[in-house]
C-alpha cells in the first residue's frame, strides 16, 4: 500500500527542468564445430554430426561459402566456382547448378584464392566447373564448363540441419552450398535469428536439430545456443516475434493502480484500463507502418515525501497487487513495463523484488532516474540521477533473467529529461541482446520546449539505443496528437501518456 499518499498529488506544478510530474538455458554440452583461426589447412575436415549446435568463426578473407562447405560437406569430388564479383544472373545460374548437382558453390576472388584452394583440397574435388571458366583465378585444379562436371560422390545431409547466414555479400553462394548439401538455409538480416520468422519457424519444427551459424557475426557458440533455445522454447511477444523493435511500436498508459494522481492508468479499473490502452494504440495505427501494441507502464515503487521504511523515501507496492494487472494484460496482448522510483534505495534491489513478475514474457523494466536519490537528498529539492555503472548492473541481471527463463527480449527503459539524470550515459551498455535499451524523453510543455528536450537527448546517443516519448494530458500545451507524435524524428518506438 502507499501509506502517505502519492508524492505527485501534493506538489504544485513546476517547470520541467526542475521536476517531472508525472534468453535462456544453454545446452550443457555445446560442441563448437569450427573455430577457424590461423591457416585453414590445420583445421579439422568435417562437422557432420558434431553436436546439437555448431558455429563457424571465419576471418575476412574466407568466403561464407567456404565456411558453409566445410560445415556441411564431409567430401565432394565435384564443385562449382563463381567469381565473387559475378553479375547477378551468373550468380543465380551458378547457384541453381550447384543445387541441382548437389555440390558446393564457392565464390572466389583475388583475396580468397588460397581459402578456396584449401577447401577444394579438403573436399577431394577433382572435377571443378564454372559458367565462365576463363574468369576464375588459378585454384590449383583445372576448371571446365558446367558440361564437363563429373557426377559428385558426396553424401547429402540426412539429419535436420539449419544453416544461418548473415545477409550481405557472399550470402548467396553460401545459401546455395547449404541447400546443395541437404540443409535448410536461412539468410538472416542482421545476426539474430529471432528476427527471422522463417528461421524461427524452422528451429521450432526441427527440435532437436543441428543449427550452424556461418560467419563470426553470430558471435560465440553460447550466444548462438541461447538464440536457438529462445526460438524453440520462448513464448512470443504481444504482436508476435521474439525481439521488440523494429517489429512493433507501443503506446502506453502510465500510472499506478488505484492512484489516479499518478497518471491515467490508475483512473479506471483493470478491464477499463485495458480497453483504454487498446483504443489509444489503435489511434496510432494509421500513422505507423509497424503494428502498434497497447501497453501499460505501471509505477510499482512510488517516490515518497516522507522517509518511510528504512529512510528510503519510496513506497513499494506488493507484487501481488500488480500481478492481476500483469496477467490480464498478457491475455489481452498488452505489454507491461514496471517502473521503479527508488528514492534512496538502489534500482537493482528494487528490481529483484519483482523478479516473479519480470519472468512473464510480456513484462519489461523502467528505471526512473529522476527519483533515484543520493543518501542525503530528498525529492523535489534535488532531481535524482543514476550512474551508468548502476544501470549496467540492472541490465546484466535482467539479461540473465531472460536467458535463464527462456524469455523473449525485454524492454529496458531509462527515463530522462535532464542531461545529469543519467550520469556517464555514454557508458551505458547495449551489449545484452536480451534487452532493447530505450531512452524515454519525459519533457513536457509547449511543442518547442518538448522538441528542445528531445533533440538534446538525441545528441551523443550511442548506437543500439532506441527512443521513447511521453505525452502529458495536462502539462503539455497542447498535447501532441498521434499524428504529431509520429511526425517527430526519429519516430518514437514507445509513447506513454501521463
Amino acid at each position: 500500500m502507499i501509506d502517505d499518499g502519492p508524492l505527485w498529488s501534493r506538489v504544485s506544478r513546476r517547470p520541467r527542468e526542475f521536476v517531472v510530474l508525472g534468453a535462456v538455458v544453454v545446452v550443457a554440452i555445446l560442441v563448437v564445430a569450427w573455430t577457424l583461426v590461423g591457416d585453414s589447412a590445420d583445421r579439422p575436415a568435417s562437422t557432420a554430426g558434431s553436436g546439437p549446435y555448431s558455429t563457424a568463426l571465419g576471418n575476412p578473407n574466407e568466403p561464407d561459402a567456404v565456411l558453409t562447405s566445410r560445415a556441411t560437406f564431409p567430401a565432394s569430388s565435384s564443385a562449382i566456382l563463381v567469381r565473387d564479383d559475378a553479375a547477378p544472373d551468373v550468380l543465380a545460374r551458378s547457384a541453381q547448378a550447384a543445387q541441382e548437382r548437389r555440390v558446393p558453390l564457392l565464390d572466389v576472388g583475388p583475396t580468397s584464392v588460397q581459402p578456396v584452394r584449401n577447401e577444394l583440397a579438403r573436399l577431394g574435388a577433382t572435377s571443378v566447373a564454372a559458367i565462365d571458366p576463363a574468369t576464375i583465378p588459378d585454384v590449383g585444379v583445372g576448371v571446365s564448363g558446367l558440361d564437363g562436371l563429373r557426377s559428385p560422390s558426396s553424401a547429402p545431409i540426412t539429419d535436420p540441419t539449419l544453416v544461418l547466414i548473415s545477409a550481405g555479400r557472399g550470402s548467396e553462394p553460401a545459401r546455395a552450398t547449404a541447400v546443395a548439401a541437404g540443409a535448410v538455409a536461412a539468410v538472416v538480416n542482421g545476426t539474430d535469428l529471432l528476427t527471422n520468422g522463417d528461421a524461427v519457424d524452422f528451429v521450432k519444427r526441427h527440435n532437436p536439430g543441428r543449427v550452424i551459424g556461418i560467419g563470426g557475426q553470430f558471435g560465440t557458440p553460447a550466444l548462438l545456443s541461447s538464440h536457438v533455445e529462445a526460438a524453440r522454447h520462448a513464448p512470443e511477444l504481444p504482436g508476435g516475434g521474439y525481439t521488440l523493435f523494429p517489429g512493433r511500436r507501443m503506446v502506453a498508459l502510465y500510472g499506478s493502480p488505484g492512484a489516479p494522481a499518478l497518471g491515467p492508468l490508475g483512473r479506471q479499473n483493470l478491464p477499463a484500463s485495458i480497453a483504454r490502452a487498446q483504443r489509444l494504440a489503435q489511434s496510432y495505427q494509421p500513422f505507423s507502418k509497424e503494428k502498434v501494441i497497447p501497453a501499460f507502464e505501471i509505477i510499482v515503487t512510488v517516490a515518497s515525501a516522507s522517509p518511510g521504511v528504512g529512510n528510503k523515501y519510496t513506497n513499494v507496492i506488493d507484487p501481488k497487487t500488480i500481478l492481476p494487472w500483469v496477467v490480464e494484460a498478457g491475455k489481452a496482448g498488452v505489454y507491461v513495463t514496471l517502473d521503479l522510483q527508488p528514492g534512496r534505495a538502489d534500482f537493482l534491489s528494487q528490481a529483484k523484488m519483482y523478479t516473479e513478475l519480470l519472468k512473464y514474457p510480456h513484462v519489461g523494466l523502467a528505471l526512473d532516474s529522476e527519483w533515484r536519490l543520493k543518501p542525503n537528498q530528498v525529492h523535489l529539492t534535488q532531481i535524482g540521477s543514476v550512474e551508468a555503472a548502476e544501470v549496467n548492473r540492472v541490465a546484466d541481471w535482467l539479461a540473465a533473467l531472460v536467458r535463464d527463463n527462456r524469455l523473449p527480449q525485454k524492454l529496458f527503459v531509462l527515463h530522462q529529461f535532464d542531461s545529469d539524470m543519467l550520469a556517464n550515459r555514454n557508458r551505458i551498455s547495449t551489449a545484452n541482446p536480451e534487452l532493447a535499451v530505450m531512452i524515454h524523453a519525459d519533457g513536457h510543455g509547449t511543442p518547442p520546449v518538448k522538441m528542445s528536450t528531445w533533440n538534446r537527448l538525441l545528441t551523443g546517443l550511442q548506437p543500439g539505443i532506441v527512443m521513447g516519448w511521453k505525452n502529458f494530458y495536462t502539462e503539455d500545451h497542447p498535447t501532441f496528437s498521434p499524428q504529431q507524435t509520429m511526425a517527430v524524428r526519429p519516430a518514437p518506438w514507445f509513447v506513454s501518456y501521463q
